[in-house]
């Protein structure tokens, strides 16, 4: 499996109990979604690297998890500080105005006055704003992703219409 056909889902903070049990941060809107993983990634040396769940007991947005083959608490030692994995079949499907970011990389950018942008290049995510980075004849437009600037999301024809705040397209157009 590689790092690319996953998304990351949070990772092992540390030790549970004395029978190599881990807590897994979870690091979803809905942990829940989760509960009935049968495996997961963790990143070891640079490789994912399978472990396939014998336990999971929820606590808020951490699992306490027995895995296979570890049942001492040096075996979960070996673990805690590693990012946790799962393919990208796994994620919850989304609906309506919501999307994954790695989803929509490459969607047409339509906005409700100016038209047809361009496509979305990348997602930029900043600590306060997560930013569409949109291509248009080489210039570059930065959108922020907020509730009322995303209309619409086409996943059929791979297009996102979106309401631009006033004088926002035209800055970058200049």
């Amino acid at each position: 499996m590689k790092k690319e056909d996953c998304f990351y889902l949070g990772k092992i903070v540390k030790t549970h109990g004395l029978k190599g049990e881990v807590t897994m941060k979870i690091d979803a809107d809905d942990p829940t979604a989760y509960l009935e993983m049968k495996h997961f990634f963790l990143e070891i040396n640079k490789v994912l690297t399978p472990f396939f769940v014998e336990k999971i007991t929820p606590n808020g947005d951490k699992f306490f998890v027995q895995v296979q083959d570890v049942k001492t608490v040096e075996q979960a030692q070996n673990l805690v500080g590693k990012a946790v994995y799962l393919p990208l079949e796994m994620l919850p499907k989304l609906s309506g105005k919501q999307f994954y970011y790695h989803e929509i990389v490459g969607f047409t950018v339509v906005d409700t006055e100016k038209g047809e942008l361009g496509p979305v290049t990348e997602v930029l995510e900043y600590p306060t704003q997560a930013i569409l980075q949109v291509m248009k004849d080489k210039k570059e437009i930065l959108i922020p992703i907020l509730d009322q600037v995303i209309q619409n999301v086409d996943r059929d024809k791979k297009i996102l219409t979106i309401t631009a705040p006033e004088g926002l397209i035209d800055m970058y157009l200049q």
